[in-house]
């Protein structure tokens, strides 16, 4: 699954050659291409929402606590 950031970027980029062209059939698809792909964005979360890994401490050989 893509996520949201790329999405995001990919829907710019479109944005972008769609004001740099001169050809306006061209301009009209790639707007409406950067708007499926916005649409796609929208309900995925700002960050992965996956489980967060359990706080590991590194304890080396010096470790005062003898572990």
């Amino acid at each position: 699954m893509l996520g949201k950031t790329y999405l995001t970027k990919q829907a710019s980029l479109l944005l972008e050659f769609a004001r740099t062209t001169s050809d306006s059939d061209l301009s009209a698809k790639l707007i409406s291409k950067a708007a499926d792909l916005k649409s796609q964005a929208d309900p995925l979360p700002d960050k992965d929402q996956g489980p967060k890994p359990p706080d590991v401490a590194d304890i080396g050989p010096g470790d005062p606590t003898g572990r």
